[in-house]
């Protein structure tokens, strides 16, 4: 934090997509600068350009590092060491690279301390492939680069809607093997915990969701339910973790069954994100859970089909960078609540005791 304010590193992510559009929308609004200080990684004549063809008014500065970044003020770190070409909606590998050195410079940042939570703008996941980066997407990249040897999870949340999944960017037909016990316990413990340090929920419900149609109809459709699912959930119960299923996402996701979950585990990326956005509109947040570094991102896209006209939502964004600040601000009094309760009160009492003797009439 610098002055009172939380430090938000935001990437600019694909530079023919909509980053820029919706990073300069939000800071248009004053009452951002109130809630934290904002360094963008990425390029001032990028930006420009970005700014310039869809006639925004946003102003930002220009900094070397993000030690310069100064409150009150949209920072801009510039990452990219040469000229770039510009062209709305199109994917090309110019692009895909000035994304990686955004993201690239902006952990190196993060490692040395120099902001606290990171927002990253959409990328393209095939045109950012490169030697540096042979990732499904930012979460995999990310838990490489500052995990320290820690598991992620995707959640994508909204007000109403907390849903993890135990496999992500996958094609569907290694889902099924990727589907064990151990990985079930693994995602349900890290959501778990997710819940109760990062949204502050005392005690976090669990809905999991079943792999097969109807929850594999008692082995009609499927054993993975039965064999796998079933056995993780009376495990974790065993550890005191509220859980629950295997259910059904259809009926789960029809029936609002989910209203009465803090959060949800998918087996898979389409069937817990089809419904999510489906839900969301536009205001949901895509939160990397389990890792040291606090990291959302808008749940859309590029958006290539609309970048450079003007047209895109900052909700998304807007809803990422208050995520951050909420789960930066959830971590610190959870820290605060569990530095050695049992030695301060030892203290305390020690400290109320030397009073007394000292006021008494023996003394």
């Amino acid at each position: 934090m610098k002055n009172g304010k939380i430090l938000v590193g935001i990437t600019h992510g694909d530079i023919n997509g909509v980053g820029y559009e919706i990073i300069l929308k939000l800071f248009s609004e004053p009452a951002m600068f109130d809630l934290c200080t904002p360094i963008v990684y990425g390029s001032p004549k990028v930006a420009s350009y970005h700014r310039k063809a869809m006639e925004l008014t946003t102003n930002f500065v220009t900094i070397a590092s993000a030690e310069e970044a100064a409150e009150g003020l949209l920072n801009l770190v510039d990452c990219l060491n040469e000229d770039v070409k510009i062209d709305f909606g199109q994917p090309s590998a110019e692009s895909g690279k000035a994304a990686l050195d955004a993201l690239e410079r902006a952990l190196d940042d993060y490692r040395k301390g120099l902001f606290d939570v990171l927002v990253t703008a959409p990328i393209n996941k095939a045109t950012i492939q490169s030697d540096q980066f042979h990732f499904p997407g930012h979460t995999e990249y990310i838990q490489e680069r500052v995990g320290e040897g820690r598991e992620a999870l995707m959640i994508l949340m909204n007000d109403v809607l907390r849903v993890a999944f135990v496999t992500t960017h996958l094609p569907i037909r290694e889902v099924a093997q990727a589907i064990t016990k151990e990985a079930v316990m693994r995602k349900v413990r890290i959501l778990h915990e997710a819940l109760r340090r990062d949204f502050n929920v005392s005690k976090p419900r669990i809905a999991v969701l079943a792999l097969n149609p109807h929850a594999g109809d008692d082995g009609l459709l499927g054993t993975e339910e039965k064999e796998i699912i079933s056995p993780a959930i009376q495990e974790l119960e065993k550890e005191d973790i509220i859980c629950c299923g295997p259910y059904a996402a259809d009926g789960f996701f029809g029936n609002r069954t989910y209203e009465y979950f803090d959060g949800i585990l998918a087996m898979y990326h389409d069937q817990g994100l089809a419904p999510f956005k489906a839900l969301a509109m536009e205001n949901g947040v895509n939160f990397t859970a389990g890792l040291p570094i606090i990291r959302t991102s808008p749940d859309h896209g590029t958006a290539y089909d609309i970048a450079g006209q003007g047209k895109a939502d900052a909700s998304s964004m807007r809803q990422a960078v208050y995520t951050a600040l909420d789960v930066f601000r959830n971590r610190k009094r959870d820290e605060e609540a569990h530095a050695n309760p049992l030695r301060s009160l030892y203290h305390d009492r020690r400290d109320d005791s030397d009073k007394l003797k000292l006021n008494s009439p023996d003394e």
